[in-house]
């Protein structure tokens, strides 16, 4: 087992520095990283999603590569409009609703993102559920005119309830990501009615079987997005990707780029599209990127803790 404590190149979910733990079984390795402030049941499902990568190997693909989306966090507009160009992607995936009264910097960093696709690209934004439904409803107008017209809103609101409330009241579609992984049984959750797209994590869904069953569940067009892994982790969401049984959108797998150092090569996408992996990249372990004795020792409690039945 090793601990990886990865810097990122800028503050993301409002953190510096990726944490996680490589495991080895006779399929390759599989990464259990769940974010540090999610409570053991949670992260018990990522166990199950690394375990499957070590252990069982993924499903076949249906195609050899995906196309991804350009990430594009609470940047400036410069900044912002230099990434998605670097990212050669036809899609961004914009953050916004980093902070309260964020929106005049979410506008004009929107409206550099459609600048930087051009008028044939495709912008959607994430608010990580961070708005109420009547400011929802306010800050997607907002954007969609910045945009010259949004591909999609991300969780805007926290419960399907409230997004359906707001899919009500606007004309852009609405996507479910928290509150169909954070979910207690994800299998059951009703989307008909809250949202148009489903955002697929395999990760805290618990593998790409289990992700999969999701994805049939809810009968919804699919994005895969990665949870910010390391490159071993995200070569999972990309095979789930990669074994959909359709896939209409971009996804949200081009996080490498925001990660200083990885312990496997770049998983760039080139002309926006990624190779499918048919099984886990072999990391290299180098004690540069190893968290240090204390968080190595959090991680080896947090995972036996979870492992247990």
């Amino acid at each position: 087992m090793y601990v990886y404590s990865l810097p990122m190149t800028t503050r993301f979910r409002g953190i510096t520095v990726r944490e996680g733990l490589l495991l080895e079984g006779p399929a390759g390795w599989g990464d259990f990283c769940p974010f540090p402030e999610y409570a053991d049941p949670e992260a018990r499902a990522w166990f199950d999603a690394a375990h499957e990568a070590a252990f069982d190997g993924w499903p076949a693909p249906v195609r050899d590569t995906v196309p991804v989306n350009a990430i594009v966090p609470a940047v400036s507009p410069s900044v912002a409009h230099a990434m998605v160009v670097a990212s050669g992607c036809g899609t961004a995936k914009v953050k916004v609703a980093d902070a309260p009264g964020s929106l005049p910097d979410d506008l004009a960093r929107v409206e550099a993102v459609r600048d930087a696709v051009g008028p044939g690209g495709h912008v959607r934004v994430d608010a990580n559920a961070r708005w109420s439904v009547d400011e929802a409803v306010v800050a997607i107008r907002s954007l969609d005119r910045a945009a010259g017209g949004l591909q999609y809103v991300e969780q805007p609101c926290e419960s399907l309830a409230d997004l359906a409330a707001v899919r009500r009241r606007v004309d852009v579609r609405i996507a479910a990501d928290e509150s169909i992984r954070r979910a207690s049984d994800p299998l059951k959750v009703a989307v008909a009615g809250a949202a148009d797209v489903v955002v697929l994590k395999c990760a805290p869904l618990g593998g790409v079987r289990r992700a999969l069953e999701v994805a049939e569940a809810c009968g919804l067009p699919c994005v895969v997005s990665s949870a910010l892994e390391s490159g071993v982790g995200l070569a999972a969401e990309i095979a789930l990707a990669g074994a959909l049984p359709s896939l209409e959108f971009a996804c949200g797998l081009g996080t490498g780029a925001l990660l200083a150092a990885d312990v496997v090569p770049p998983l760039a996408p080139v002309g926006g599209l990624l190779p499918v992996p048919r099984t886990p990249p072999v990391p290299i372990l180098d004690e540069a990127l190893a968290a240090d004795p204390e968080r190595t020792a959090w991680w080896l409690a947090r995972l036996a803790r979870v492992r247990t039945p």
